[in-house]
Formats: C-alpha cells, sequence, structure tokens
C-alpha cells in the first residue's frame, strides 16, 4: 500500500473528485483531474526511464505544473528537486549536476537556461512545462500520450520525497534529503497548529519552490480538500483583488509581503473579512505590521523553521501575537528544541543564549552526497541550526541571531537581528540590515543600512537622527555606531539579505 507523498490526489478525489483543487489563470482543476493529471505523469515519467529515486528537476515560477511533478515523481518513489528559478544559469547548473537529474521539467521564462542545460548534459531529459519554444519535450504531450491506469509502485518512508536546496549564503548550496516521513510529520505539524479549514481557500503566491510556501500551506490545505489560488508572482494589487474577488481565507507570506499590501493604495478600502489568518514566515514581523493587520481583523500566525527541518520548527499562534511579539513562539508537536551553550554543548536554562538544537521525524535525512557535512549537522540525533536564541520560562522561543552573525563589543554579544527589528519598528525604516565591523575603542561595533519608506525620501533623516530615535528603544552598547541610507539592500535568489556583500561595500571604501 503506497502511503507516501504521491498517493495524496488519489486520496483526497476519493473522498470529494469533484471539489477544486487548484485554480490559475482563469482555469479551475478538480481534485479528479489532479489525481488523472498527476498519474498520467507518472506513468510518463516512467516511459521516460526514470527509476526508484531517479531525481526529476522542476525550474519555473509557482505554476501547477509544479504540484503535478512534485506528486508524480513522489508517486513513482522518484525525488523532486525543486530548482529556484531566480538564480543564474552557472547556480542552476551546479544544481542540476550535483543531484544528477535524469529530468528537468522547465517553465516559460526558462528557455534559454534550458537550451544551455541540454546542450552542456545531452543525457538529460528536458520538458517544457507550457508552450511549444525551447528544447525537449513537451509536458502536455507527453501527460495526452501516457496511460492514466494507476500507478502500483511501493515507496517507502525512508524514500527521498524532496530533494530541497539551501540558499548558499555560506558556500555552495546543500541539497536537504527529505523524506516521505519528514514530510509527513511535517504536514501533521502544520495542520496541528495552524488554522486551516476543511475546505480553505488558500492564495499561493509565496513561491512553491521554496520550503515554506510549499509544505506549511499548500500541501496541507490540499490534504484537508481546499482551494488553491496559484499567482505566478506577487504582486500587491493582484493579491488584494484576488483576496476580495475569490474570498480567500489562508496564505502564506513574508514580512515584506505584507508591508506592501499595506502600503498599496486600495488596501483601506478592500474587503479582507474572508481572509481568516495568514502565516507569516521568513523573519519575525513588526509590531507596528502586527497591528496594521489586526486592525483589519486578520489572524497572523507566525512561524520559524529552515529547510533541513521540512521547514516547521515553531510557531507563534495568532492569541499570542501581541502579548509575545517578537519571538518565534513554542515548539511543534513532533518537535523538541534544546539551547545550548555554543562552547561546551551544554543545556543552558531560561533566558540564557545559546545555539537552537532541533530533534524531531521532520528533521532531514542528511545532505545528499556530503557525509561529513551531515554528521556534523546532525551530531548526537540533534539538527544544530547554526541559529541564537532564548527560551523563556514559559517555553516561547526568541531567534536572536545566526552564529555567524553575532560580534561582541566591549565584551557584550550583539545580535544583529535584535537591532534590525528595532530598526524597522522607526516610521521612517522599511529595510534593514546589520554587521559587524572592526572598532579601535570596542573591538567591534555595528554598521547599519537601511531603506527609506517612500513617503520619508522628499524630507529624509538623517543616519545621526534615526540613530537617536533607536537610542530610545536600545540600549546605548546596542546601537551601531553609524547608520547608511541606501536605495536597495543586496539580496540572494531567496531573498535573504547578503551581509558579505555589505561587508565586502565596506572593505572598499575604507
Amino acid at each position: 500500500m503506497n502511503i507516501g507523498i504521491g498517493s495524496y490526489p488519489q486520496r483526497r478525489a476519493t473522498v470529494r473528485p469533484e471539489a477544486i483543487a487548484i485554480e490559475f489563470e482563469g482555469t479551475a482543476i478538480t481534485y479528479a483531474e489532479l489525481s488523472n493529471r498527476a498519474t498520467r505523469l507518472a506513468n510518463a515519467l516512467l516511459s521516460l526511464g526514470v527509476q526508484h529515486q531517479d531525481r526529476v528537476a522542476y525550474l519555473g515560477f509557482n505554476h501547477p505544473g509544479l504540484l503535478e511533478v512534485f506528486f508524480s515523481a513522489n508517486l513513482i518513489g522518484a525525488t523532486p528537486v525543486l530548482v529556484n528559478p531566480r538564480l543564474s544559469v552557472a547556480e542552476i547548473d551546479y544544481i542540476i549536476s550535483d543531484c544528477d537529474a535524469s529530468v528537468v521539467f522547465y517553465g516559460r521564462d526558462h528557455i534559454k537556461s534550458a537550451e544551455y542545460l541540454s546542450k552542456k548534459h545531452p543525457d538529460i531529459t528536458m520538458v517544457a512545462v507550457e508552450g511549444e519554444q525551447g528544447p525537449g519535450l513537451r509536458r502536455k504531450e507527453i501527460m495526452n500520450s501516457a496511460r492514466d491506469a494507476e500507478v502500483d509502485i511501493p515507496v517507502s518512508d525512508d524514500d527521498i520525497a524532496l530533494l530541497m536546496y539551501t540558499s548558499g549564503t555560506t558556500g555552495r548550496p546543500k541539497g536537504a534529503m527529505l523524506t516521505h516521513r519528514n514530510l509527513f510529520f511535517n504536514y501533521f505539524n502544520a495542520l496541528l497548529a495552524q488554522e486551516i479549514e476543511q475546505g480553505a481557500i488558500l492564495l499561493s503566491v509565496a513561491p512553491l519552490f521554496h520550503i515554506a510556501g510549499l509544505n506549511m500551506t499548500t500541501i496541507p490545505v490540499i490534504m484537508k480538500g481546499g482551494k488553491v489560488i496559484i499567482h505566478r508572482e506577487f504582486k500587491a494589487e493582484a493579491v488584494l483583488e484576488e483576496v476580495e474577488k475569490s474570498q480567500v481565507s489562508t496564505a502564506f507570506m513574508v514580512p515584506a509581503m505584507l508591508d506592501m499590501l499595506s502600503n498599496d493604495p486600495s488596501f483601506g478600502d478592500r474587503d479582507l473579512s474572508s481572509l481568516h489568518a495568514v502565516m507569516v514566515g521568513g523573519s519575525p514581523l513588526s509590531e507596528r505590521a502586527l497591528r496594521t493587520w489586526q486592525d483589519r481583523d486578520v489572524k497572523i500566525v507566525q512561524g520559524f523553521g529552515m529547510t533541513e527541518t521540512a521547514p516547521g520548527v515553531s510557531l507563534l499562534e495568532s492569541v499570542d501575537s501581541l502579548s509575545h511579539v517578537g519571538t518565534a513562539g513554542r515548539a511543534h508537536f513532533f518537535t523538541d528544541i534544546k539551547i545550548v551553550d555554543t562552547q561546551t554543548g551544554e543545556e543552558v536554562p531560561p533566558g540564557i543564549p545559546g545555539e537552537v538544537l532541533i530533534r524531531g521525524p521532520h528533521v532531514m535525512a542528511g545532505y545528499w552526497n556530503r557525509p561529513e557535512d551531515t554528521a556534523t549537522a546532525l551530531k548526537d540525533g540533534w539538527y544544530h541550526s547554526g541559529d541564537i536564541a532564548v527560551m523563556d520560562e514559559n517555553g516561547y522561543y526568541t531567534i536572536k541571531d545566526r552564529i555567524k552573525d553575532m560580534y561582541i563589543s566591549g565584551g557584550e554579544n550583539i545580535y544583529p537581528a535584535e537591532v534590525e527589528h528595532a530598526l524597522l519598528d522607526l516610521d521612517p525604516i522599511l529595510d534593514s540590515a546589520v554587521i559587524g565591523v572592526e572598532d579601535a575603542r570596542w573591538g567591534e561595533t555595528g554598521m547599519a543600512f537601511v531603506v527609506l519608506r517612500d513617503s520619508f525620501k522628499s524630507n529624509p533623516p538623517t543616519g545621526l537622527e534615526l540613530r537617536e530615535q533607536l537610542g530610545s528603544v536600545l540600549a546605548r552598547y546596542k546601537l551601531p555606531r553609524e547608520i547608511h541610507i541606501v536605495e536597495e539592500l543586496p539580496r540572494n535568489a531567496a531573498g535573504k539579505i547578503q551581509k558579505n556583500a555589505l561587508r565586502e561595500s565596506i572593505a572598499l571604501t575604507s
């Protein structure tokens, strides 16, 4: 009996085949149709020679084809690999080569990348997700010519159900191997913790090729028999219009998306009454933003996690969002967390910062073809996250920063994330980043880079004025020595701030 991830469309179709599973650009797909499409594509993959645990890659922006590839590959026990389409061709090639993909599906925006890959790797089968242009086969054609006969292939809980590459901010990306068991327990955690009702209507605007957009909301909503409305990319006006028109009840977004929505000129006039709850991840939401959405009666659920944990680790429920603002909430149902001293490895008491260690059935099996990295990351049965956090007496975790980003000023540990969050609470500031730099007096001190909101650009405050405002909420030893106003912050393809680029810019000007 196959109870793996690939069987989910068929199982949901058995319960309610006529219900709408996916809406995309005017086309509706029922659960019966989604099950049939996944089965046909699974048979097509078999006819292309895809075997057990072969890697099947998807390169493209949000599209129903991504979910079909995800389910169909898992239905035959193959391993889907979701590749960030914002990466450069060289970065894409690295991932495709590293995972040794046998088939690569590509979207309409990646024809040039597909042409490059097909020339460099002639043994890879290229498949265009939509349209007639580009090298290789066409998804529609191989599905239409494939059988719709039931696929009866044993799939183990220990088979790799998703190979997801980390962003590579500290080196080459690593492929986190997530098994069917890992994903199932993550989905179970998500369904237990979130307010996802039967028949929910999800607006899927966060990238599905990122771990949270796929695993914290989209697949759990499908398990609950809800409707997933897919947008290729995030556009604030289109999102607000969709929420109003389609009576959207839930979504996953990062804080920057919520800011863009609340700053849209039509925000105050939009009917958001159907929006029951929004899950936010990536970084903590500022109290100002939180109150903006609570004033519109929209519940905010905040999550903390990472690729290696599939991704859920902890969750701040909406009932605690203001009373414990700035925290990452408490551990998920099937998650163990402990905070340890970074030097001794011994568990520290509440109130003392240390590294976050995570254990649970959702923690990855390891890194693809990297036994040494796997041994280091999963030492003693715990995943060593590299994040610094503090747990309070009631079990709420506050994420301080990455270990590598912390700096010591005058003997005090300074966590840039704490300073960044305080900066975001200042009215003029839209985005912020803080790094540690050498200081003759204190050894190290902070240097901040901020982006101003449009409404403050005509009469901008100075860095000194911003520093004075920050002094009202932070201890003086935490204040950055300088605050630089910039047009934008450097980010990688995953949207994470590239602090190494900021350090390099300082080195060039010093």
